[in-house]
């Protein structure tokens, strides 16, 4: 059941701040009161994430979830949970010439 007041925002323990969220924005997002701190908190940290404000080990350590699982909890939002540019590749060539592979 949604409630009207306030919603704690998971932070395990660090320090927690409290927020009212409109219950129609919580039902749009699949969101109920069994695990809405945690997953309001794994939301906010993979838009974190995706906008390239915080790593991804730092968004999984913020919302308390073990980095594999955070992995699969961004990978399944679209998301690429590792970034692998051009640079990297070109370093990977470059290292795989000088081995000799």
């Amino acid at each position: 059941m949604m409630t009207n007041g306030p919603v704690s925002v998971y932070a395990g323990n660090m320090e927690t701040e409290y927020l009212a969220l409109p219950a129609a924005l919580l039902r749009a997002a699949g969101l109920d009161n069994s695990h809405l701190s945690e997953d309001a908190a794994r939301l906010l940290a993979v838009e974190l994430f995706r906008e390239d404000r915080i790593s991804l080990g730092f968004a999984a350590e913020l919302c308390h979830t073990p980095l594999a699982e955070f992995m699969d909890f961004v990978a399944k939002r679209g998301i690429p949970p590792l970034r692998y540019g051009f640079e990297d590749l070109e370093e990977e060539r470059r290292s795989t010439e000088r081995l000799g592979a």
